[in-house]
């Protein structure tokens, strides 16, 4: 039995694969009341029989030695079948095809002919020792997996149980006791209870939609007979039921199929093209969609109505395997660990189809995604799409996404705030170790109501355009090659660094800065209220409670964000935030102290691409600081966070630094939209570039060791106080810096 958990999508999932027709009854008995689990049975693995000539007397090998699996030997002595197995092979040959296996599990029918004239066996026998050799491994990891099933299904009925308990008392009508409602005092309001209702309401919905597919999956599965009439009446039962249970979502599979068969082309069209459907701003050097082109070209061409659209190109070459990068687009969990700034969810809803073989040519997929800005500002975009992949020659693979019009009776995209057209990348090998990749982005959005600040950017369409994927991809892929290099040079005083060790800090550092991604943005996972800052601005907080993650500290957390726009570049700003000379210009926390460069890792060629540790030194403390900073051409962060000094050496060591607590603070820097232009500095000749920046700040705080701990108005006042503070500090030093 196999489980499969899914904590991206807004519900986990457990999916069951069943390795018997019993097994499934047994589960369609527990999960009776489908509503009380998001449980998802899939049809048991069908076995194949071994088929050979050769044979030898029962009982001279072990099931594995003949690539059958033990427990269908079992189950014919139960059943008192006595006829002899056959596709007996000598210990040569099994060694042999286990060779080729390790290298291909697949092989193809050239492989298949030159291992039968090497060990005298028939192509067909070799087939099917190679399908026997797949069903045992997949049964051993099946086996494996089952030994999870009873815990992973206890924590499902917890988390059920939690759910159904904040239903009901957000349900609470008006005249019950305030005693019984979870909501925090400190941040109780009409606006944040309407809005939690509505999640709700939301996330009822979806729950139902899936307990219906959950009801049908369990249909599909008949009680296995005893006799051979029997099991045919059973298989054609079953085959019945699959074909009434063949659509998805609401949706038949040809239609998905087909939806992302246009998608593609229209993707491929959009990469390749020129004038006149793109045509290039004179004043930004972007390329712009000729909207009036497209609608007459394109397949999927339609008129905009009131919506707004946003449509986008970039171009760019990415230091990657070119396989590699297109299996991590078709893998959930790799994809949004390729754009952990933008991707606060994903999950993989239904696999229409695998592709062909291992290389994903045709492979067809329903996903679910959140995508945010790095402020909680701005409302995330969420869309239900399919994603296809196809191979277009030896050195060429096209991805392409295409929002779909319905999944189940719950979601409709057509009434949803935003929706993605077509969109894409073509990857092309260069045969040097990189890759070209062209991405098309193209969104229509109703409009709604933007803060000030953020009217530019977004209306100029740059948050989730083409330019912003790019970038951030090309910054992972960097990431990628300076963490497996072993000749990066190291800027280290402390004299205990070693290749191990920097590989250590650097994803410490990374997950330090994966949690202020998580922790900064508008995700539905978080309710923000606002509170007025010292010096004007607002302030967004909000608080979570963490028990299980050994990453962070055990207890009540309060995360506080302030967005501001600062009249300085993006450039000259990040370089301030990074310069350890200049940092007690602004961080209210060293009281009053120095801070020292220890050591820095550089993870990208631009030298603002780099983790340093840094040590505070005063008359009252010694603390050390390990600081994240990556820039590419759309954003800037700088993430950084106290460290325990003895943890962060042997860090530094080399040791795994999985049990290393942090709690992080940091920045987002982006352009305010605006086209920017050279500054010329007469006395030095000096170029730079000129606008604005939207910067956000994040600082999290714990307030109780204790996860039954609530907020309280001096925990509030703390946190604002350093947001204030730092924004105040920072203003001053840069005023009229970019003058």
């Amino acid at each position: 039995m196999a489980v499969v958990m899914s904590d991206n999508h807004p519900s986990r999932r457990l999916k069951i694969v069943p390795s018997s027709p019993a097994l499934s009854l047994t589960l369609a008995g527990v999960f009776g009341n489908a509503a009380a689990m998001d449980v998802e049975v899939d049809a048991p693995p069908r076995r194949e029989d071994s088929c050979s000539d050769n044979s030898e007397p029962a009982g001279s090998r072990s099931a594995e030695d003949l690539g059958v699996d033990p427990d269908d030997e079992d189950e014919d002595k139960l059943q008192g079948n006595t006829k002899k197995r056959k596709n007996r092979h000598t210990s040569e040959q099994i060694r042999e095809m286990e060779m080729l296996f390790k290298e291909s599990p697949h092989p193809d029918e050239k492989q298949r002919q030159q291992l039968s004239e090497k060990l005298g066996l028939s192509c067909k026998q070799i087939k099917f020792w190679f399908q026997n050799r797949r069903t045992q491994i997949k049964a051993i990891h099946e086996r494996h997996e089952n030994a999870l099933l009873k815990g992973e299904m206890e924590k499902l009925r917890e988390e059920n149980q939690a759910m159904r308990e904040m239903i009901s008392k957000s349900s609470c009508p008006k005249g019950c006791s305030p005693s019984t409602n979870s909501i925090d005092p400190i941040f109780t309001s009409s606006d944040q209870q309407q809005q939690q209702q509505q999640q709700l309401v939301t996330e009822i919905a979806r729950l139902k939609a899936e307990v219906e597919r959950l009801r049908t999956a369990l249909d599909k599965y008949a009680p296995a007979g005893t006799s051979s009439g029997e099991n045919n009446e059973d298989e054609k039962e079953r085959s019945r039921n699959l074909e009434k249970s063949k659509s998805i979502f609401g949706l038949e599979k040809a239609r998905v199929m087909l939806i992302g068969k246009r998608a593609t082309e229209e993707v491929v069209k959009m990469a390749d093209s020129d004038e006149p459907l793109w045509v290039r701003s004179v004043e930004t050097g972007r390329e712009l969609l000729n909207y009036d082109v497209y609608t007459k070209e394109m397949v999927a061409g339609n008129e905009r109505g009131k919506r707004e659209v946003e449509a986008s190109r970039e171009t760019g070459v990415v230091f990657v395997d070119l396989h590699r990068l297109v299996q991590s687009f078709m893998d959930v969990v790799q994809w949004k660990e390729m754009f952990p700034s933008i991707i606060s969810k994903a999950s993989t809803m239904e696999v229409v189809c695998n592709g062909d073989g291992t290389n994903k040519d045709g492979a067809v997929q329903l996903m679910f995604a959140e995508l945010q800005m790095l402020t909680p500002t701005l409302p995330p975009r969420e869309i239900f799409f399919v994603r296809s992949c196809k191979q277009l020659s030896p050195d060429k693979w096209v991805v392409a996404d295409v929002s779909i019009d319905k999944v189940g009776d719950h979601i409709d995209s057509s009434s949803s705030r935003c929706r993605k057209r077509p969109s894409g990348c073509i990857i092309q090998d260069t045969s040097d170790g990189h890759c070209k990749v062209t991405w098309v982005e193209h969104w229509e959005c109703q409009k709604i109501g933007l803060h000030t600040i953020y009217r530019t950017i977004v209306n100029s369409g740059l948050i989730f355009g083409a330019r912003h994927w790019m970038a951030t991809l090309q910054s992972h892929c960097e990431w990628q090659v300076f963490f497996m290099a072993t000749n990066v040079p190291m800027k280290d005083s402390t004299g205990i660094t070693t290749v191990g060790g920097r590989k250590s800090v650097l994803r410490l550092a990374q997950r330090m800065t994966s949690n202020i991604y998580q922790a900064i943005g508008a995700s539905s996972s978080h309710t923000w209220t606002k509170v007025q800052s010292k010096i004007g601005e607002t302030i967004r907080i909000a608080s979570r409670k963490n028990l299980k993650n050994p990453q962070e500290p055990t207890g009540l957390i309060l995360c506080a964000v302030a967005s501001v726009w600062l009249p300085v570049s993006p450039k000259l700003l990040f370089e301030f935030l990074i310069d350890e000379a200049r940092r007690p210009e602004w961080d209210v926390m060293l009281s009053g102290g120095q801070a020292e460069m220890l050591a820095n890792f550089a993870k990208g060629q631009n030298r603002g691409n780099a983790v340093t540790v840094q040590a505070i030194k005063s008359d009252e403390t010694n603390i050390w600081i390990l600081q994240d900073s990556l820039t590419n051409e759309y954003e800037s962060t700088v993430v950084y966070a106290q460290v325990d000094t003895n943890s962060m050496k042997s860090v530094m060591a080399g040791f795994d630094p999985g049990n290393i607590t942090t709690l992080p603070t940091g920045f987002s820097i982006l352009p305010d939209g605006h086209p920017t232009r050279p500054l010329v500095i007469s006395s030095s000749k000096e170029e730079r570039e000129t606008g604005g920046s939207l910067l956000t700040i994040a600082s999290q705080i714990l307030v109780s060791p204790s996860p039954t701990a609530e907020t309280t108005s001096q925990s509030v006042e703390y946190v604002n106080n350093i947001i204030s503070h730092t924004l105040e500090n920072i203003k001053a030093s840069l005023q009229g810096e970019d003058d």
